[in-house]
C-alpha cells in the first residue's frame, strides 16, 4: 500500500501558523509581484475568490469580506515544508517527496486494519506540532493514493484519511473523479480523451491497453494500469526536466546594466541549484531581457543570448559567469527593462557528463564542493543566506513587489515571533 500526504491550502496554512487569529478566516496568498491569487483557504473560496484571479479584480471582495492578504514567502513555506516532511519520515519506513506540499509514503508491511487510525494520528500530530492541516490518501498504487487524498480533503467524514482497500471502493472512487483530475493526464490529454467519450477515470480503465497507448503513449499506459490497481510508477524513475527556467517581472522597471546583471546572476544561480538538486548538468544557457510590452509609450526591446558550454555544468559560479557574458552581448542602454530570464537546457545526468580535453577537473570539483556547501547553508538557514556577491541585494528595484510579505519567523532571528 502507498500513502499520499498532502498539505491543505499549504501557502495559506503556513501564514496561519503564526497568526492563530486567522484560523477559520478567509486568507489568500499572491503570486510574484503581488499579481494574482495562487492559494486560498476554503473560507476565501466561499467568498467567491478563485485561483488565478488578478488582485485588482477582487479588491472589493477582499475588503467586503475582510480577507487577509499575503505576498508569497517561499523562505517560510520551504522551511515549514521540511518540518512536515521530517515528521512524516520519522513515522514511516520510506517517503518520496513529490512537491513542497506532497509526499508519497511506502506503507507496505503495515497492518491494513490499523492503517487508517495510524495515519489519523500522524495527521493530528502534524497539526498539533507544526500547525499544518494535512489530508492522507491510502491505496494499492500511487495514482489511486492521489485520488484518495482528494476525497480525504473534500469530505470531512473521512477525518483527513481516505483508504481505498477494496475493488468496490476503487470502482466507486473512479466513477466520481473527472479524467482531468487524474495525476499524469494533463489538460491537453483530458480534452483529447473527452472528445473520445472518456469523461471519468473509470471510463479510461474500460479502454484496452493498446487504445490507451495509441492515445496517451507509454506514460498513459502506466496511469491506466495504476488506476486498475497495478503499481508501476516509481517516483525515482520519473524523467528529470528537459529544461529549467527562472524568470521574473521586476517590481519596477530598470534602465541600468547593474540591476539587470544582479537579476540574471540570481536567476542563473537558481537554475544551477535546481540542476544540482536533481543531480544533473546543462550544456546550453539562454539569457533573455525584455521591456514592458504594455507600455506602448516607451521604446521596446527584446533579445536572447545563447551560450553553449564545452562541458555540461551545474556549478553556480560557471553558469552565472557565462550568463553574464550572454547579458553583455545583448544589453542595450536607453531602454526600461521589465523582465529577465535564464533557461538551462540540453540536460544530462551528472554521471553521464563527458569532460572536454582541456577541462580543469580539480577546479571543477572544488567549485562543486563550494556549491554544495552553499546549498546546505541555504537549506538550513533560508534561501539567499549565502550567495555570490554579483547577485547583489534582491530588495533593490528589480526585486519582487511584496507589499504584504509576512516575517520569516523560522529562519531569521530578527523576525522571530514576539509573545507579549
Amino acid at each position: 500500500m502507498f500513502g499520499l500526504i498532502d498539505c491543505n491550502s499549504f501557502f495559506a496554512s503556513c501564514e496561519q501558523v503564526f497568526r492563530p487569529d486567522l484560523y477559520g478566516k478567509p486568507v489568500v496568498v499572491l503570486s510574484n509581484n503581488d499579481g494574482c491569487i495562487v492559494a486560498m483557504t476554503k473560507e476565501a473560496k466561499a467568498c467567491g475568490i478563485h485561483r488565478g484571479q488578478p488582485l485588482y479584480q477582487v479588491r472589493d471582495t477582499i475588503e467586503k469580506n475582510d480577507i487577509a492578504v499575503f505576498s508569497s514567502n517561499y523562505t517560510l513555506y520551504d522551511n515549514i515544508s521540511r518540518r512536515v516532511m521530517q515528521m512524516v519520515s520519522e513515522r514511516v519506513q520510506s517517503i518520496d517527496i513529490y512537491s513542497i506540499d506532497e509526499a508519497f509514503m511506502d506503507l507496505n508491511g503495515y497492518d491494513i486494519g490499523k492503517l487508517t487510525e495510524s495515519m489519523r494520528r500522524l495527521s493530528q500530530d502534524i497539526r498539533r506540532g507544526i500547525g499544518i492541516p494535512v489530508s492522507i490518501g491510502i491505496a494499492p498504487t500511487r495514482t489511486l493514493a492521489k485520488v484518495a487524498s482528494k476525497f480525504a480533503k473534500q469530505y470531512e467524514g473521512y477525518q483527513n484519511v481516505c483508504l481505498i482497500d477494496s475493488e468496490e471502493k476503487r470502482i466507486k472512487a473512479l466513477h466520481l473523479v473527472p479524467i482531468g483530475d487524474i495525476w499524469g493526464i494533463g489538460r491537453r490529454n483530458a480534452k483529447t480523451l473527452a472528445c473520445k467519450g472518456v469523461d471519468t477515470a473509470w471510463d479510461l480503465t474500460l479502454k484496452s491497453e493498446s487504445w490507451v497507448q495509441r492515445i496517451l503513449n507509454i506514460t498513459g499506459v502506466r496511469t491506466w494500469k495504476e488506476l486498475r490497481g497495478e503499481s508501476c510508477i516509481d517516483i525515482s524513475e520519473l524523467p528529470e526536466k528537459k529544461s529549467i527556467c527562472t524568470s521574473r517581472s521586476f517590481g519596477e522597471m530598470v534602465d541600468d546594466y547593474q540591476s539587470l546583471a544582479e537579476s540574471v546572476s540570481t536567476f542563473a544561480a537558481s537554475c544551477a541549484m535546481k540542476l544540482r538538486k536533481q543531480h544533473t548538468a546543462a550544456r546550453l544557457i539562454f539569457v533573455t531581457i525584455m521591456t514592458n510590452r504594455h507600455r506602448e509609450d516607451l521604446p521596446q526591446y527584446f533579445n536572447t543570448a545563447t551560450i553553449r558550454l564545452e562541458t555540461p555544468s551545474c556549478d553556480s559560479m560557471e553558469i552565472v559567469q557565462e550568463a553574464l557574458k550572454g547579458l553583455r552581448s545583448i544589453y542595450r542602454s536607453g531602454y526600461k527593462y521589465k523582465k529577465s530570464a535564464v533557461v538551462v537546457s540540453d540536460i544530462c545526468r551528472l554521471n553521464e557528463v563527458q569532460p572536454s580535453l582541456f577541462d580543469d577537473m580539480e577546479k571543477r570539483q572544488t567549485h562543486m564542493k563550494l556549491s554544495h556547501i552553499i546549498d546546505s547553508i541555504n537549506q538550513t538557514n533560508g534561501s539567499g543566506t549565502v550567495k555570490l556577491a554579483v547577485q547583489g541585494n534582491e530588495q533593490k528595484r528589480w526585486g519582487l513587489k511584496r507589499e504584504y510579505i509576512s516575517p520569516n519567523y523560522t529562519t531569521n532571528f530578527k523576525e522571530l515571533i514576539e509573545v507579549k
